[in-house]
């Protein structure tokens, strides 16, 4: 009975309803999308960084530090048995990080050399492509976004200087054979990739390597030495942070979005008790409770939600599908800064963002649909059907 006479008061009130129920439709939307784009970012960095960086994760020598450059001098030596079987397997690969200086057109640059052997297959490089050079004295493998800081060019030479293990410098001749195009900055910025054997007798480091990453589903070794594990999560825990420093930009837009949409359905229930005095009295004069009344009232608030989340799906579900389905195209390429972010971003909706956002959003309505008709409780049946109500 109270559902049939709420949902008949809400619908006679047409113009109010339909702004209260619009703005909190939009506001829904909003919260929806804003969550689904920064999950979709989330997912599309964890991809792109499994596929073209960690694979299955990694075994570190307890010297390495990426961020460090000044730990790449001693974090070096021969893999530990286990996991050299590993490699021998090719279940995995080992990489030798190095300090290096490039004079690319006179100019001096400093970069993280890297060594890879050219024949892995299981992350997504273009290795291959250091194969079949043996004119050339060492084959250099470079990103899109390193050749435009360096101006370097397929063909172009260049002198690499480094520092070997006996702490003497030394020099040669690098020519790019190749400039890959990677959504992963952290392979491109500021890195040459050089044939693993090539670097090792640069630097007179035979058969060592800095770290060595494995594939997917390879089960972790027992006998690891000092070496140190490092999984998926804690690889990609850089990306994440990232992401949720920028959340609270984010989390205040949902906070105005809501404070709008409760401030309407606030509003219009204040308005209703004023304007609805003598229908209150009447219904607690013919025998409704107090309690009933106030529930009336504020399942009158709360179908605002029902029918919100109904307009979200009809009016903006269509969008939602298609920024799904096709992406939304982004202006510049955040590589530069540091991110991880694709050219063409996709939304990911899951039924968990789905269900906590409808729950989030329908206890904000109910609550404040509720505050303003605690008032009910307190008038006198005579007073409202005379259109006294209290302030």
């Amino acid at each position: 009975m109270l559902l049939k006479i709420a949902l008949k008061n809400l619908l006679g009130a047409r113009l109010r309803t339909f702004l209260n129920v619009l703005v909190t439709a939009f506001s829904f939307y909003l919260i929806l999308f804003t969550s689904a784009m920064y999950d979709g970012m989330l997912q599309h960095a964890k991809q792109v960084t499994m596929d073209t960086e960690i694979a299955g994760g990694a075994y570190w020598h307890p010297e390495y530090d990426p961020l460090d450059p000044m730990t790449f001098e001693e974090a070096h030596s021969v893999p530990p048995s286990a996991i050299q079987a590993l490699i021998d397997e090719n279940k995995a690969f080992p990489v030798l990080v190095s300090q290096a200086s490039i004079y690319p057109g006179g100019r001096i640059m400093p970069t993280i050399m890297k060594g890879i052997p050219p024949n892995q297959r299981i992350v997504n490089m273009p290795t291959d492509a250091l194969l079949g050079h043996e004119d050339i004295a060492i084959p250099v493998l470079i990103g899109k976004g390193m050749a435009s800081e360096s101006k370097l060019e397929v063909g172009d030479a260049f002198t690499i200087r480094w520092l070997d293990t006996d702490l003497t410098y030394d020099a040669d001749e690098g020519t790019v054979v190749h400039i890959m195009d990677t959504e992963n900055f952290k392979l491109d910025m500021g890195h040459i990739w050089i044939p693993l054997n090539k670097v090792q007798s640069m630097l007179a480091m035979e058969g060592e390597a800095t770290y060595v990453t494995y594939g997917k589903g390879v089960q972790p070794v027992q006998d690891k030495g000092d070496w140190i594990p490092r999984d998926i999560n804690y690889l990609v825990q850089d990306m994440e942070a990232i992401i949720e420093a920028d959340k609270p930009g984010a989390q205040i837009l949902y906070l105005i979005l809501l404070a709008m949409a409760a401030m309407g359905i606030f509003n219009a229930q204040v308005l209703s008790i004023f304007r609805r005095g003598r229908e209150i009295g009447t219904l607690m004069a013919i025998g409704m409770t107090r309690p009933r009344v106030v529930g009336l009232f504020t399942l009158e608030g709360g179908l605002n939600a029902v029918l919100s989340a109904a307009v979200t799906l009809i009016v903006f579900g269509p969008i939602l599908w298609y920024f799904g389905a096709y992406g939304i195209p982004l202006p510049i390429d955040y590589s530069e800064m540091g991110l991880i972010i694709a050219k063409r971003l996709i939304p990911v909706y899951t039924i968990g963002l789905v269900v906590s956002t409808t729950i989030l959003v329908s206890i904000i309505v109910l609550i404040v649909s509720y505050i303003p008709s605690r008032r009910i409780a307190k008038m006198k049946p005579t007073d409202a059907l005379r259109g006294k109500v209290m302030a």
